[in-house]
């Protein structure tokens, strides 16, 4: 899964798009690298990030999902958004998938929207919002309380009819530098939840600060990441450098096999 952003503040700067012509020559190249789905957001979810409204969020949002979408007829893309009126109308556009990073917490409608539209849901395990996540890491048991809360709303859903549901442990969202290595070294244990697991950790602090590089230099040691992930039971991996992750993949199919 590559990720673009209309938004101007997204942690990593390769990832935001300055105009459509940059977004579509970034789709052009992900696609062309092996991407299966493009993740497309409008409002950066990174730590203290800065509320956006709604009206600000789909301005950016719509304009570039209708220019993928004219560009690219059959691209699989999934919008990143926890509003369920910004998802409705970025089905409406185009988008065929909808990546919620406060998994229903900041929209109390989001889930019966999913459920009864069946739309393909990414359920992302955040306490708080960005704004106020970082400070909501304590736990009595990181696996057993992450999987707790996630195995509730996996219920929710299922007893709401959705039917394709995946899960993601929210490496960065409500964690510290080492809880997200502990989620990863754990991974298999989410596979319980009975559906795919997808990993988000591509060029996130977790590994420049414990390498203490920038996100630019972090390519690197996100792939040690993917590849870990993958080998403890990760099924997408939502990145921005596409070529590197596909060859991850790749290689740890035939480790598995």
């Amino acid at each position: 899964m590559g990720i673009l952003n209309s938004s101007p503040d997204s942690f990593y700067s390769e990832s935001r798009t300055l105009n459509q012509s940059d977004l579509l020559s970034k789709a052009a190249l992900m696609l062309k690298q092996g991407a299966t789905f493009i993740d497309l957001g409008a409002y950066s979810s990174r730590p203290g990030a800065a509320f956006v409204s709604e009206e600000v969020e789909l301005s950016r949002l719509l304009p570039s999902l209708e220019a993928l979408v004219k560009e690219f007829p059959s691209l699989l893309i999934s919008v990143d958004t926890f509003r369920a009126n910004v998802a409705a109308k970025a089905l409406e556009t185009g988008a065929c998938m909808v990546n919620d990073v406060s998994g229903g917490n900041l929209d109390p409608a989001m889930f019966s929207f999913v459920a009864k539209n069946q739309v393909p849901y990414i359920l992302m395990h955040m306490r708080g919002n960005p704004e106020t996540m970082a400070k909501l890491n304590n736990y009595d048991n990181l696996i057993l309380d992450t999987l707790s809360e996630l195995q509730t709303k996996v219920k929710t859903l299922t007893d709401l009819g959705l039917n394709d549901l995946i899960v993601d442990p929210g490496l960065g969202f409500a964690k510290d530098l080492y809880q997200n290595y502990e989620l990863v070294k754990h991974l298999k244990s989410f596979e319980r939840l009975g559906h795919p697991i997808l990993i988000g950790a591509s060029r996130k602090s977790m590994v420049y600060k414990l390498l203490d590089i920038s996100a630019e230099e972090a390519l690197n040691g996100s792939t040690v990441v993917h590849t870990a992930s993958l080998l403890n039971g990760a099924s997408i991996l939502r990145v921005h450098d596409v070529k590197a992750a596909v060859e991850a993949v790749k290689i740890t199919n035939l480790l598995k096999n």
